[in-house]
């Protein structure tokens, strides 16, 4: 027996160490087999930061009891158990220092019962030590954002033995994010300190910071300070109030302006839904029940397009990635196709027939409902942003979404691009002489039945554009359409029939003002209020913001 030890210790130590490639390893080996808690302290702290796997894992067990001493008659050898366990409970040795499996002398590893096992001695102060190290393993993670977080995180537990270590990674920290974190953190330990002097100054810091991660602390101390003044001082009671009051002014600018940007991204994604709809319905005349159906129609064609890219480049990558630009394209074109139909089919039959036309849209809506159902089934459908719209931008705390800033460029192209077709283009003058006086439109040669098919369809290719933006921001499914046809209705009635400019206002003003209400008022409180203003401003002005001047005599 004691040949088969010795022969084992030999193995453990035959290989060679390399201090380069084992250092932190070592450490942690020396401090486990240490009695001396000043050197086990020292080692402990040498480890923080080390990009080794092993070393937290070792860390971890050890606090737990699940370090091990392997001993012959002048050797230890500390180890881990494997995870895997055979049919006895038996499970392999691993060497701490260089992660392989402890042998005997024939080479065949070594089986280990745990209830056969001393667990490697520590104490409550090495185990505290431990769980200091461990938590701030996360100060070397490689990902900047990660070390932001667990900074944010650790400064939070306002534990002093963290200080030294924030101080230090300040000094050699390179990314501007996580150096404000770890600003942030030093202070708020700081706030914690029993020095009166340390505690001001750093409440000062975090006001002059305008640290909202710490408005809770400031607040919970302050209150502490004006139930206990004799042990906090005035300077506390002062200094946490000025703080509290530039947290909360700097956080009212920080809602304001937030609720600014989703309102103008709400009013952006009500404007390209309805933009195709003033086309259609302020131009023509034309009650378009099935303008919802279009949308799906152009959201569909999206997800369509991804699973296409999808086998052609993978689920990433710059491939995949471009397949949003081509689904907006291919959603214009498949839309103002199915637009194209519906009017060559239906709507030529019904003009100056309103009632008759929105039966017969609406009939055409369900009929498209049914068939999307029965084609991509009843449930949603998942469509990916790529990584270009992924993920947001935070500008003082406010977060500026990705997909929100796109939609809200895109309706600026389409009302910029309409525009110009409106003003710039012939077929622009055939569509505004149609809509001024019709008859003689068509007295002096204008095909007036080609020019209601060709604004009909860009009306649609429009709302399925529109359709495809959609599916960057909200569920994707046969009902998409439904959600939205009330609120483009009412956006095109208010900003004034048949005027592209009122629309654009309309949906300024009810995206924001749905925003600034839905907070006090409730998400649908908020929006029956919004309705309710709308319809007693159509009493006051019954054709909405801006009146379309027509020279056609007709009533």
């Amino acid at each position: 027996m004691l040949l088969m030890l010795t022969a084992v210790a030999w193995v453990a130590l035959a290989r060679p160490v390399s201090a380069a490639d084992f250092s932190p390893r070592t450490n942690l080996v020396q401090a486990i087999l240490s009695e001396d808690l000043a050197e086990q302290t020292q080692l402990i702290q040498n480890l923080i930061g080390a990009e080794d796997p092993m070393v937290q894992q070792a860390l971890t067990a050890w606090r737990g009891g699940s370090v091990y001493i392997f001993e012959t008659n002048d050797t230890k050898v500390p180890f881990l158990l494997d995870g895997t366990i055979d049919a006895n409970s038996n499970a392999k040795g691993i060497r701490i220092i260089d992660g392989e499996p402890l042998k005997d002398a024939d080479g065949r590893p070594l089986l280990f019962v745990t209830t056969d096992l001393t667990p490697a001695d520590a104490s409550s102060k090495v185990r505290k030590l431990i769980k200091v190290a461990l938590d701030l393993f996360a100060l070397g993670n490689a990902n900047p954002k990660m070390r932001r977080d667990a900074i944010t995180k650790l400064g939070q537990e306002q534990n002093a033995d963290y200080l030294p270590h924030f101080e230090a990674r300040t000094k050699i920290e390179t990314d501007k994010e996580v150096i404000q974190s770890l600003v942030e953190a030093v202070a708020l330990t700081q706030v914690a300190s029993e020095d009166a002097k340390v505690r001001v100054a750093a409440i000062q810091k975090l006001g002059e910071m305008r640290s909202i991660n710490s408005v809770s602390f400031l607040k919970q101390i302050e209150t502490d300070a004006r139930k206990t003044p004799d042990k906090f001082g005035p300077e506390t009671i002062q200094a946490a109030h000025a703080a509290v009051l530039a947290i909360d002014s700097y956080m009212a600018w920080g809602n304001l302006f937030g609720t600014a940007f989703r309102g103008l991204s709400l009013s952006a994604v009500l404007l390209v839904a309805a933009l195709g709809l003033a086309i259609t319905f302020g131009l023509m005349g034309v009650i378009n029940m099935a303008h919802g159906e279009v949308m799906m129609v152009g959201a569909y064609t999206a997800y369509v397009t991804q699973n296409i890219f999808k086998g052609w480049f993978g689920a990433s990558g710059g491939g995949f990635d471009s397949y949003f630009i081509a689904a907006l394209v291919a959603s214009f074109i498949v839309a103002g196709l199915v637009g194209l139909v519906l009017e060559r089919g239906v709507i030529r039959f019904l003009y100056k027939r309103p009632l008759e036309s929105l039966l017969a849209t609406w009939g055409v809506s369900l009929l498209l409902q049914q068939l999307f159902r029965h084609i991509f089934g009843a449930a949603n459908v998942q469509v990916s942003s790529p990584s270009w719209m992924s993920g947001s931008y935070v500008i003082n705390d406010v977060l500026l979404a990705y997909n929100r800033v796109f939609v809200i460029g895109f309706a600026v192209f389409i009302v910029v691009g309409t525009y110009l077709l409106l003003t710039r283009t012939s077929l622009g003058l055939q569509i505004r002489a149609v809509m001024q006086n019709r008859a003689m439109a068509s007295c002096v040669g204008v095909r007036t039945d080609r020019v209601n098919m060709m604004t009909f369809a860009y009306g649609s290719g429009l709302a399925g554009m529109a359709g495809a933006c959609l599916s960057q921001i909200g569920n994707v499914g046969p009902g998409l359409g439904q959600n939205y046809i009330i609120d483009c209705f009412m956006v095109v009635v208010l900003g004034g029939v048949g005027n592209v400019f009122g629309t654009v206002s309309a949906s300024l003003g009810v995206g924001m003002t749905d925003q600034i209400l839905q907070p006090w008022l409730g998400a649908v409180m908020g929006k029956i209020t919004v309705l309710g203003a709308i319809i007693l401003f159509l009493q006051w002005r019954p054709a909405g913001l801006f009146v379309t001047r027509s020279r056609s005599l007709e009533s």
